[in-house]
């Protein structure tokens, strides 16, 4: 039976952000996932996930200054310190919340003459990163994003993930497979699923095109939840969604599972 964790970066946003690990936890979630806990100290944001019983299983390292543009700095040659130095900040607040898995943004992609250097840059920022966190008993995951999304973005495939992982050949190091951005970018999801998935660390869902509730748009999710239960994925499935409206109110599609 499929697990899912809220995302409370994207979820719940009619409440503060420390009041809705327990919002998600009265509407039956068990799990939580966000983007960026930095604004808050690693012990604010501990304190809630605590009280509201929920278990923290990913966020993302610091993506650099998201107001320029920057989305991940994993990739991006000369800033290499940035990255280590947020690496070490985020599993300090991974410690604080017991969280499992952090996932290392790429980053945006200069022009062809320069991606060749951007991926040889990641790989070694990643065999740094997988090493240092096996260390703490935490997955590092990489993923695909579409470009619509966010233009430019350096990783956009489920093979160049996959191919990626095989490359930097550490354990920890895992795929993160969002099947909103899946489907954008690539399409044929089920037969994604089946070939990729046991390389996958986290799954993540929305719907397709508007990313709202996994109730409407382009994608099956029922099947696709069957799918994942019948080749034995036991992970989390991260609801990274924008509600139509109050989160609440749209959550008739997971009461099932809930």
């Amino acid at each position: 039976m499929p697990r899912f964790a809220a995302n409370l970066s994207l979820m719940y946003t009619e409440l503060p952000f420390l009041q809705r690990f327990e919002a998600a936890a009265a509407d039956g979630f068990r799990a939580a996932e966000f983007l960026f806990p930095y604004e808050f100290a690693a012990a604010e944001v501990a304190a809630a996930l605590r009280a509201s019983g929920l278990r923290q299983v990913l966020f993302n390292a610091p993506p650099g200054d998201l107001d320029r543009g920057d989305r991940g700095t994993c990739s991006l040659p000369g800033r290499e310190a940035e990255f280590r130095t947020g690496v070490e900040r985020a599993i300090g607040y991974a410690a604080a919340l017991e969280c499992p898995r952090l996932h290392l943004m790429a980053g945006v992609a200069g022009d062809e003459a320069r991606r060749a250097g951007q991926r040889a840059t990641y790989v070694a920022n990643l065999r740094w990163a997988a090493r240092r966190l096996a260390r703490e008993g935490i997955t590092a995951l990489i993923e695909p994003i579409n470009t619509r999304d966010v233009p430019g973005y350096l990783l956009e495939t489920q093979a160049e993930a996959h191919a990626i992982v095989a490359e930097v050949g550490e354990s920890n190091l895992k795929v993160q497979m969002d099947l909103y951005h899946c489907q954008i970018v690539e399409g044929d999801v089920a037969t994604k699923i089946r070939r990729y998935l046991d390389g996958v660390g986290h799954v993540q869902i929305a719907g397709v095109p508007e990313r709202h509730e996994p109730d409407t748009g382009e994608l099956n999710y029922p099947y696709l939840f069957a799918l994942i239960d019948e080749l034995g994925y036991e992970g989390w499935i991260g609801c990274e969604y924008r509600p139509r409206g109050a989160t609440r109110d749209g959550l008739g599609w997971i009461g099932r599972w809930l």
